[in-house]
């Protein structure tokens, strides 16, 4: 299983960023995929998840109406797109791979498969 994530940066606070996180080796057809970021001093926070069987989404409080997690299962690729950025959310920001179905908030420690992460900034 390979999980390669991409389309971190720095971005001026209200902006946007989409990431991308490419599977292999992982059937879309059950479980999950989901991104979780990681602040200095902070705990590893859920930001949103996505069911690969049926489409169900989840998110953050913090987040939600500000992004939305999209999939292309025929390319095996998950988007993240993050719009109205804050400061607040900065961080790194992993995709992980759940085999089960996960219960959302979902603790970090229950996923499976991890990615090396990708850098999101919102400062001025």
């Amino acid at each position: 299983v390979q999980v390669v994530e991409s389309g971190g940066g720095l971005v001026q606070p209200g902006g946007s960023l989409i990431l991308s996180c490419a599977v292999s080796g992982f059937t879309m057809d059950y479980g999950a995929i989901g991104w979780f970021r990681q602040a200095p001093g902070k705990e590893c926070e859920g930001v949103s998840a996505i069911l690969t069987r049926d489409g169900i989404r989840y998110y953050a409080d913090s987040v939600k109406g500000r992004f939305a997690i999209s999939r292309d299962s025929a390319k095996h690729i998950v988007y993240l797109q993050m719009n109205n950025l804050i400061p607040e959310d900065t961080g790194l920001y992993y995709c992980t791979l759940d085999y089960d179905t996960p219960k959302w908030p979902s603790g970090w420690w229950t996923w499976d498969w991890w990615g090396q992460g990708t850098q999101v900034t919102a400062a001025s």
